[in-house]
């Protein structure tokens, strides 16, 4: 069985058009933010749910199905990875392959990241991609070996609980599966403010409000255009904007 894992249902709406083989799984979760405690899969739902303010039932409904077909998928199976480099889609992506990896199947998986993109627009994912970048980001794939799974079972755990200190040094290593791993870990580390001081995030906010710029969608459009490592979207974005026109 081959799986195609895409981050987020934007992608699932122009997949078609590619044309290329296995079951859709749609990754609809934004793990960037919220609790992300839990020291079972259940607890870990609860949770995810609490944070997004929904009741568990809807959260099942909504995302705990699709995660729920790479739990079931059967021996031998194929799971090819659609994410970004950007934090919001590295951090699906170390979760994603969690999942994965706690299968006791025989499996291959791969990441497949938007290749057609030029090196300046690299945090664009896939969001205008059309069916023959799909095809060209398919043919770059990248298989994950033993030591690129160790690298990610790490990954998610310094990032699940926060351990910054081991996040900066794992970022240090090099794989083909995270080509931007220590950029995305840093601007992740950059959100945590000394006290008294400025997240990266404010700073960059700040200092595009500081031009005079105070329409929200404006400032979330050069806040991207200068940050896209993030991915923010504006339910990221919107609370630190709020904190900051309110100071």
């Amino acid at each position: 069985m081959t799986y195609n894992i895409l981050n987020g249902d934007s992608l699932a709406y122009s997949f078609h058009e590619a044309g290329i083989a296995g079951e859709v799984v749609v990754c609809r979760e934004a793990l960037i933010d919220g609790n992300l405690s839990g020291d079972t899969l259940t607890e870990f739902w609860q949770n995810r749910a609490q944070s997004l303010e929904v009741s568990l039932e809807e959260y099942e409904s909504y995302s705990v199905v699709e995660f729920n077909k790479i739990l079931n998928a059967p021996n031998n199976s194929t799971f090819h990875l659609w994410f970004g480099y950007d934090l919001f889609c590295q951090a699906n992506t170390w979760f994603v392959l969690s999942l994965i990896d706690s299968l006791a199947i025989d499996k291959e998986v791969f990441m497949v990241y938007p290749t057609f993109l030029a090196e300046a627009d690299i945090w664009k994912e896939f969001g205008r991609a059309d069916g023959e970048d799909l095809k060209i980001s398919f043919s770059n794939k990248v298989r994950f070996e033993e030591e690129d799974f160790q690298l990610a079972r790490e990954l998610w755990q310094a990032y699940k609980n926060q351990d910054l200190l081991t996040l900066s040094q794992l970022a240090e290593r090099k794989s083909a599966c995270f080509p931007y791993l220590k950029v995305a870990c840093q601007a992740h580390i950059e959100r945590f403010a000394a006290h008294g001081e400025l997240s990266r995030p404010e700073r960059v906010l700040t200092a595009i409000l500081q031009k005079g710029e105070t329409d929200f969608y404006k400032v979330f459009s050069k806040f991207s255009q200068q940050e896209g490592v993030y991915g923010f979207g504006d339910s990221q974005l919107k609370p630190i904007y709020d904190k900051l026109v309110t100071q």
